[in-house]
């Protein structure tokens, strides 16, 4: 009889873990958790950490509190499709990220046909939400519309320049030169050489040798803070007097310990900085507190949390991603610690908004992006 009773207890504590494992929500947290866009995975990363875990303090979503599971895509396309296939294979149903355009497409269609909801804070390509998935969202804009904004600065200040265009081949870094140079075209401006490098170049002495050679004195770079810091540190060692612009795949202070220097006057468009607005504050003491700087994506995968609690819990349910997708694009604008966000049927933001940033040195003869005034 007391083994009888012994087996009975353990019953019970099985039957209530398993009450409680079903009692959370789990959400995967997606991006380059490793390797050399890692400050950017870490930038999701800090963001859902905190999300989740002022949520959770608030109650939960629906009394359900948040679990986070991190996959590492290290800015993989394959790999991103085998993170996707694993959140689906756990039961995930909603998904913050990936990072990377090249990564999100793929691995949002493993999304699409498995029943999982996927908000990516940083893939800007259009492609992302013009494939007419249910499930595909973001909390950033779109390269069309940042490129717009840096064709629409080259045609005002360097009509008459020797335009370099350059870009990494990816579909994020490609899809923004190509923006761009569209939006310059428009404006009777003509670039002297469009030329693409691989991800993972070191030497671009050939390039540079090009471009002197070619008498260019503006070079728009489409890709991330990795190669266009060796670029514009080996230009500057190398004597090229040309201004360089370059768009939000640059927002991290990592770019200066990169470049040097030469990052000094290096333009940059992204969104007016989340940092400073009002309804971000409290959340970005925190962050501070705990030695972290919320720079570039970390508000972006906090608002994504928030856009997934806010549509969860006007529907009532966490098990219906669905419900939630339907949800985000008609009951919005959702409160988030970017601002209101409402989206469109594409499941695009409705508040497009990008500016221009230069990098200056601090008093502290550091670098970093400064706003535009």
């Amino acid at each position: 009889m007391k083994k009888i009773l012994m087996s009975g207890f353990a019953l019970a504590a099985m039957v209530a873990a398993s009450s409680a494992a079903w009692a959370d929500i789990m959400i995967g947290v997606a991006g380059p958790l490793t390797g050399p866009n890692a400050a950017f995975g870490a930038q999701l990363q800090k963001g859902a950490e905190q999300a989740a875990a002022d949520i959770n303090a608030a109650g939960g979503i629906n009394g359900e509190k948040i679990v986070l599971s991190f996959g590492d895509d290290v800015s993989d396309p394959k790999q991103g499709v085998s993170v996707a296939q694993k959140f689906v294979a756990d039961g995930v149903k909603y998904v913050i990220g990936h990072f990377n355009s090249g990564v999100t497409i793929p691995a949002s269609e493993v999304y699409a046909e498995n029943g999982v909801l996927v908000i990516s804070p940083s893939a800007t390509n259009p492609q992302v939400t013009e494939r007419g998935l249910w499930n595909t969202f973001r909390t950033c804009g779109r390269d069309d519309q940042q490129g717009a904004v840096a064709g629409g600065y080259i045609v005002a200040n360097f009509k008459d320049g020797k335009i370099a265009v350059l870009h990494d081949k990816t579909p994020y870094g490609q899809g923004l030169a190509d923006e761009t140079k569209k939006a310059m075209n428009g404006g009777g401006v003509t670039e002297a050489m469009y030329e693409g490098v691989n991800i993972g170049d070191k030497d671009f002495s050939a390039l540079i040798t090009k471009m002197k050679d070619a008498g260019v004195n503006f070079v728009y770079w489409g890709g991330l803070h990795t190669e266009f810091g060796l670029l514009k540190r080996q230009a500057a060692d190398a004597g090229l007097n040309a201004t360089f612009m370059s768009g939000d795949g640059i927002v991290s202070n990592e770019l200066a310990s990169i470049a040097g220097p030469a990052v000094e006057g290096t333009l940059m468009t992204f969104a007016p900085d989340p940092r400073k607005r009002p309804e971000a504050k409290d959340i970005v003491e925190k962050f501070r507190a705990a030695g972290f700087e919320p720079e570039a994506y970390t508000l972006y995968s906090y608002a994504a949390m928030q856009v997934i609690a806010g549509a969860a819990g006007k529907v009532g349910k966490n098990d219906d991603a669905q419900a939630v997708a339907d949800s985000i694009k008609k009951d919005g604008p959702w409160k988030t610690a970017i601002g209101d966000l409402g989206y469109d049927a594409k499941g695009d933001i409705t508040r497009p908004d990008y500016v221009l940033y230069t990098w200056k040195k601090q008093d502290d003869g550091s670098f970093t992006y400064v706003q535009n005034e």
